[in-house]
């Protein structure tokens, strides 16, 4: 298991997987080694290095003051699963007399994104469907929220099962389905990062709610301002701005909204600058969830089609957003997302030091840069080939750059991936 670890923190025998490092400089932070002594030690703290990730799988864990604090996170996860669900409290009780007994292991299902593709086009259907009935109810003052926590668990579900094919789903879209699936694909994008950060069970489900609830507040917006081709009037603008506290009123009057769930609709346009909006919030005084809606929302937003512009591809658009940390992003919650989703996501078109042109089918957190690709097509011949799955870990073919599938006069390729 991963853990983010202060330097401080740091003892003999632990495995660095990761240094935090900056982005640019250490883009998968790959200084991986054991803690072998004080010397080690010492040198990490004089770095400069705030933080590090480590492998409790392949050296010690952290002390067990931190060790407490990850058990009682669990347990309260345990508890609130308990009080919604009678039967879950009467499955884990423990016997008379002993200690509280540990919930079983969570067994992850962990599937190729191809072999999850159908069932999480399923999903992103039937989320389509019940995003468009929130936001029908929502303009008459009411919200189901009931029918989102079931939907929510459904993608949840199958981020369990494939990381990436729920989320390169959900980002397959016409700008005509924007405002339904963007926020079934922002629910899927938090659910994976929550699990990223290792969030306990209550908070992922939390995270999901807040980024399938979080544009809710639109349902004020006129039509033709919130597709609008042109440049807005500073009246527009002024309407789409109050769309996050409009948002959180609707919340809050439903009287079973998580207060964080709230949170996220009315801080998610927020930026560590402090200049978002509504309420100009800098750095500390934006809550983790609000910081991570903000990651989430706007990697869907820029790499989705709308009616004033083409997506950007998925690497151009972390490549992009990179920029944008200590500005707009945290960036410690930034590169959790990169983890998340890869360097080169799945759907991404990459050009190979073969000449050949691939997409990225499948990615694994320990090799960012190196994924499985889908080769399909010669740069030489300028013609389609005979597809080829290729694992570049394990190939001394690599990646020479993210490219454009316009520019290649390219269509439909984000379908390639998920192709037996």
């Amino acid at each position: 298991m991963l853990k983010l670890i202060k330097v401080k923190d740091l003892r003999s025998g632990m495995f660095v997987k990761e240094v935090v490092g900056s982005w640019l400089d250490h883009p998968f932070w790959r200084s991986s080694f054991q803690v072998t002594g004080p010397d080690t030690i010492a040198r990490l703290r004089e770095s400069g290095i705030q933080e590090l990730w480590i492998d409790t799988d392949r050296g010690v864990d952290v002390l067990r003051k931190i060790e407490k604090e990850v058990s009682d996170a669990s347990q309260r996860a345990v508890a609130a699963s308990a009080a919604a669900d009678p039967a879950v409290a009467d499955a884990g009780a423990a016997p008379a007399g002993s200690a509280s007994a540990a919930p079983p292991p969570v067994v992850q299902r962990v599937l190729r994104p191809a072999d999850e593709a159908g069932q999480a086009i399923l999903i992103r259907d039937k989320g389509k469907r019940v995003v468009s009935r929130i936001i029908r109810e929502a303009r008459l003052g009411k919200l189901n929220t009931d029918e989102a926590m079931s939907l929510v668990e459904e993608i949840s579900e199958s981020v369990m099962r494939s990381p990436d094919a729920f989320i390169t789903v959900a980002r397959i879209k016409n700008k005509d389905e924007y405002t339904y699936l963007h926020s079934v694909a922002v629910c899927a994008l938090m659910v994976a990062l929550a699990r990223q950060l290792q969030f306990p069970p209550d908070v992922v489900r939390i995270a999901g709610l807040a980024g399938l609830m979080h544009d809710v507040g639109k349902v004020a917006i006129p039509e033709d301002v919130l597709n609008k081709p042109g440049t807005l009037t500073d009246e527009e603008f002024r309407i789409i701005k109050a769309h996050p506290v409009v948002g959180a009123e609707l919340l809050r009057s439903d009287g079973k909204v998580p207060e964080e769930v709230i949170d996220v609709c009315l801080r998610h346009h927020e930026r560590i600058d402090g200049l978002g909006y509504p309420g100009g919030l800098k750095s500390a005084e934006i809550s983790m969830l609000a910081r991570m809606g903000a990651v989430c929302d706007v990697y869907d937003a820029v790499t989705s089609d709308r009616p004033y512009k083409r997506g950007w591809s998925p690497a151009e658009s972390i490549k992009r957003m990179a920029a944008w940390t200590n500005t707009h992003f945290d960036d410690r919650i930034f590169k959790a997302f990169v983890k998340c989703i890869g360097i080169y996501p799945v759907g991404s078109l990459v050009r190979l030091s073969s000449e050949r042109l691939a997409v990225i089918t499948r990615q694994e957190e320990e090799s960012l840069l190196t994924p499985e690709v889908k080769v399909f097509y010669s740069i030489r011949s300028a013609s389609r080939i005979v597809p080829e799955t290729v694992d570049l870990a394990r190939s001394r073919d690599r990646i020479l750059s993210a490219e454009s599938p316009e520019g290649w006069g390219l269509s439909n390729i984000e379908y390639l991936w998920s192709e037996p």
